[in-house]
């Protein structure tokens, strides 16, 4: 099973991270993609992916962190690009629930980021936030010259989530789909099962029974059974399915061979 999409990097997981990468081994969690959201944490997941076979990374600056975005990150950026272990730019995109930096900002550091992937040949992580359609319109334009990428904790319907696969994107769910009246479990049970990814954004967004707790990767188990029982089949073939798509996005295959 893949957890495509975490942060253990960050603070909540500080002293106790090899119990934690551990604990997700135990639970069937063969691979982890570890997402950078700034310079520093695009640093830190490279470090920990080339310390950890099971672990593979992403470097780019979320909009929270646009306004840091200078032609010394960028740089710094491009030399960790060429890491082994990098999969993905990301996160990148727009929020504007919280507005941590001008929103002119993250569009304009978001259409740099995705020129870069479409320079570099590679697949992005998209984070999107009270601002769906602006996101999917800067995407659309580059989406030709990409090879794909993801919508990642997909805040979006059914309507929007097949907008996304029209330009071969896909989605990721994670443990929002086991809180009650959820809209991301409505579009988990309805959406083609080859156009959907498992995540646990680890630390945030903890499944039922573990709501308002530090998230973790094993938990990434969780969210594929109540898939399954959304969708009435099982949890392998959720598995199964899910894995192959998060393989061929992130090209596993090709890349690493597995």
């Amino acid at each position: 099973m893949i957890d495509s999409h975490c942060h253990l990097d960050f603070k909540e997981f500080r002293g106790r991270l090899d119990a934690v990468i551990s604990e997700a081994l135990k639970a069937g969690v063969h691979t982890i993609i570890n997402v950078g959201a700034d310079l520093e944490t695009s640093r830190n997941s490279v470090d920990l992916a080339l310390r950890n076979d099971c672990i593979f990374a992403t470097v780019g600056v979320h909009p929270h962190d646009a306004r840091t975005y200078d032609e010394a990150t960028e740089c710094a950026l491009l030399q960790l690009m060429g890491s082994k272990k990098v999969v993905a730019i990301g996160e990148i995109g727009l929020d504007y629930y919280r507005d941590l930096s001008p929103r002119q900002v993250q569009i304009k550091v978001f259409r740099r980021q995705l020129q870069i992937a479409v320079e570099r040949k590679m697949p992005v992580v998209v984070h999107t936030r009270e601002a769906f359609r602006d996101t999917y319109d800067i995407v659309k334009e580059f989406a030709p010259h990409l090879p794909g990428g993801i919508f990642h904790c997909f805040p979006g319907t059914i309507e929007e989530a097949a907008e996304v696969f029209e330009i071969g994107f896909v989605i990721s769910v994670g443990g929002v789909i086991t809180f009650p009246n959820s809209k991301m479990a409505e579009v988990a049970k309805e959406v083609p099962l080859d156009k959907v990814l498992l995540e646990t954004d680890s630390p945030y967004l903890a499944p039922v029974p573990f709501r308002g707790k530090t998230n973790q990767p094993a938990n990434v188990r969780i969210v594929c059974e109540r898939m399954a029982s959304l969708r009435g089949i099982s949890a392998l073939e959720i598995e199964t399915a899910t894995d192959r798509n998060c393989r061929r996005v992130y090209r596993l295959e090709e890349t690493f061979g597995g």
